[in-house]
């Protein structure tokens, strides 16, 4: 018998019948989109979860980041961002008429370094762009000062961010606007989705007409495109919310499991001070990526499938215009690797992994 591939993650779903109590109420009202009252449930109970004014559930993560530089008017201008991350954060700011400009990371954490931002600052720049990279908090007092004094806009990038709480707060409260993604290989899904979190209540109003063509009714207001979540999106998101704390418990012993097998063989970030941590992804760092891609061979030859989470440093997109150099970033992203993180995941599975990772 052919074992499974194992994968960097895999989707947790929830007990059908849970599922189902919620697609019954679809196929009874035969309402399917349009802010249906799942929706409306869906971000009533993510308000009470996550303690914030205001919340928009939207089609995916790469959508609210382009919603969150349009409600701001960050139009033609430079937006300040990481090269650490997924392609979609460059590619938001590009789709949106902006320039990235890119701040290389601090090594330790992986998230962007506040002490290089102001140096990147020009009569220019519209905003500040940062990610909390696999979940790990940035430095967020330090760069809410440097955007004070600058009088700019803060988007964090919150895909990873789920779960994770700063200082007695959801992570994804900080700043002008956060954003997480609820893809369905994030720790908690909708299997396609993402959330807006504005801090401005007239901010909040101007994303409701944006993400639904800018009208209410027969009364149109401004230009505004189709970001709107459907029921069955939010119907996935209500039952999995019943199992949040188990999913990130899950996750937690998972990386226990690493942390004790690996012994510190291989670097990992260093998680910000006063962070209740997601457990998002298990990333490792090689000494040089001929040993990365020697070890991503041999996994994959037992059918154990990690990622190059990021990879490459999307200073070095080739579509870009202008070349900027982030070497910190550029090194770690040929190093970095992901291993199999879910909750669930076998510790036989685990073994094997490590077994090829501490093999010399």
């Amino acid at each position: 018998m052919i074992r499974p591939p194992i994968q960097v993650t895999k989707t947790f779903l929830p007990p059908k019948a849970i599922f189902d109590k919620y697609t019954d109420q679809i196929w009874n009202s035969k309402i399917l989109t349009n802010q249906g009252p799942l929706v409306k449930e869906f971000e009533d109970k993510q308000k009470l979860y996550l303690d914030v004014e205001n919340f928009h559930f939207v089609t995916n993560g790469t959508l609210a980041l382009q919603l969150a530089l349009k409600s701001l008017d960050i139009t033609m201008g430079e937006v300040i961002t990481t090269p650490f991350s997924y392609v979609a954060t460059t590619s938001a700011i590009l789709w949106e008429r902006c320039e990235p400009v890119f701040v290389d990371i601090d090594p330790k954490t992986l998230c962007m370094d506040p002490h290089k931002i102001e140096k990147a600052i020009t009569h220019k720049t519209k905003a500040i762009l940062p990610v909390h990279v696999f979940g790990n908090a940035c430095d967020v007092e330090l760069i809410e000062e440097i955007a004070k004094r600058h009088k700019l806009k803060i988007i964090y990038d919150g895909a990873h961010a789920f779960g994770s709480e700063l200082m007695g707060k959801s992570l994804l409260s900080y700043g002008d606007i956060t954003i997480c993604s609820f893809h369905a290989t994030k720790p908690f899904h909708t299997i396609e989705g993402g959330c807006i979190i504005p801090r401005q209540s007239d901010i909040s109003q101007n994303i409701d007409l944006l993400k639904r063509f800018g009208h209410t009714g027969d009364n149109h207001y401004q230009l505004g495109i189709n970001a709107k979540a459907s029921e069955f999106q939010a119907a996935m998101g209500l039952a999995n919310l019943e199992f949040v704390e188990k999913i990130i418990s899950g996750r937690q012993k998972v990386a226990s499991m690493y942390d004790r097998a690996l012994g510190g063989t291989y670097s990992r970030p260093i998680i910000a001070k006063d962070l209740v941590y997601n457990y998002a992804y298990y990333p490792i760092i090689f000494e040089s990526e001929e040993q990365l891609l020697i070890k991503k061979t041999a996994l994959e030859g037992e059918n154990i499938h990690p990622r190059r989470y990021f990879y490459p440093s999307l200073n070095l997109l080739p579509y870009l215009k202008s070349k900027q150099s982030c070497p910190i970033s550029e090194d770690i992203s040929k190093r970095i690797l992901c291993l199999p993180m879910y909750e669930g995941l076998k510790r036989e599975d685990m073994g094997m992994i490590c077994d090829i990772l501490l093999k010399k």
